[in-house]
């Protein structure tokens, strides 16, 4: 009989390792939650660039088409907490050669630096995309 009960006693876990178990698990779980929160928040940084990129397309595509190619900067709000700003400067210009025009007054074509941003406020400061292109206008002549 002793050597039954002796085989018993030996059969189960001391109660330090189960401590030392369910610490090697807590630890375990803590480090899969932070990746998890991890992924979401860059989740939500990727799905707030691709609404801000798409937003600022929009305004970039209204260049030429409801906002005059010229000189100027305008700026508002989008809605969601994203703001935007549009930058139009000149570049370069030169005359352009027409048969029949008048020489002293001719028509100009002006090469255009346009910037488009969107920025919003995140966890950690202030996020934003820019665009930046180019683009042409024809200015009359000055009589």
């Amino acid at each position: 009989m002793r050597a039954e009960s002796a085989a018993q006693e030996g059969a189960g876990f001391t109660l330090l390792e189960v401590l030392v178990a369910f610490v090697i698990a807590a630890l375990a779980m803590g480090v899969l939650f932070e990746g998890a929160i991890e992924g979401l928040g860059a989740v939500h940084l990727a799905d707030r660039s691709a609404e801000a990129l798409s937003l600022a397309q929009s305004h970039l595509a209204a260049v030429g088409h409801g906002i005059a190619v010229r000189t100027q900067t305008q700026h508002g709000e989008d809605g969601h907490g994203f703001s935007w700003s549009l930058s139009l400067r000149p570049l370069q210009s030169a005359p352009l050669i027409q048969n029949g025009g008048d020489p002293l007054h001719p028509v100009r074509e002006t090469l255009f630096e346009v910037l488009v941003s969107e920025t919003w406020a995140g966890p950690h400061g202030t996020r934003g995309v820019t665009l930046r292109t180019r683009s042409t206008a024809i200015a009359a002549p000055v009589s």
